[in-house]
């Protein structure tokens, strides 16, 4: 979502700058805003005007701007170009997360869960077994077929594919599946490596 056209601020306007937590990530040096190239600024700077506050993975991927870019380029591509509805990549995103106990996306993209399936139980519930979480038969389909590309990749066969496409997802639908999957297991592998924290205004969201 883009920022307010009202918002006059832009990346060089040091008085009203986003500002970094230096606990954003507590494995590596977390860089100072005003030291980042102007297009991470200025995405970070959008990021910061819509969501209220900077969610801190923005500060651990600034670490290594190039990484950043790649990062939040197929994060947007994954989201904005999809078959898949908002709720479901979300809760792809959790439940993969609740198996990888990534804290970070744990509390992030459930918070993200919550606000798109309007429901506050969600996010915990397919954290601690998405098996009995309250989703449809489609849906706890596609979350297994997610869990198991997480869990064990080598034992996905066509069947699984037969399985989604049983459940009525579509062969880009299914793409996306996997393709929201593999992402977000690299997304929680970084996080972990470099003990990404969570913002405290990810708890409180949707509830």
């Amino acid at each position: 979502m883009p920022a307010d056209d009202s918002d006059s601020r832009t990346p060089d306007d040091d008085s009203d700058s986003p500002t970094l937590d230096d606990d954003a990530m507590r494995n590596f040096p977390v860089p100072d805003f005003e030291d980042l190239p102007d297009d991470l600024q200025a995405r970070i700077a959008e990021e910061t005007d819509r969501a209220g506050f900077t969610p801190n993975v923005f500060a651990g991927f600034a670490y290594k701007p190039s990484h950043f870019r790649a990062f939040f380029d197929y994060h947007d591509a994954l989201v904005d170009d999809t078959a898949l509805d908002r709720e479901e990549v979300e809760m792809i995103v959790v439940a993969v997360s609740g198996v990888n106990h990534c804290y970070y996306c744990n509390v992030a993209h459930g918070a993200l869960a919550r606000i798109y399936a309007k429901s506050p139980k969600l996010a915990d519930q397919l954290v601690a077994n998405y098996r009995t979480a309250d989703v449809s038969e489609r849906r706890k389909t596609m979350l297994d077929v997610a869990v198991k590309l997480t869990e064990s990749p080598a034992e996905v066969t066509e069947a699984d594919l037969d399985r989604l496409a049983d459940a009525g997802y579509s062969e880009e639908a299914m793409w996306d599946i996997a393709s929201v999957t593999a992402f977000f297991n690299l997304s929680n592998r970084m996080a972990m490596f470099a003990d990404m924290r969570p913002n405290d205004e990810f708890h409180t969201m949707g509830r």
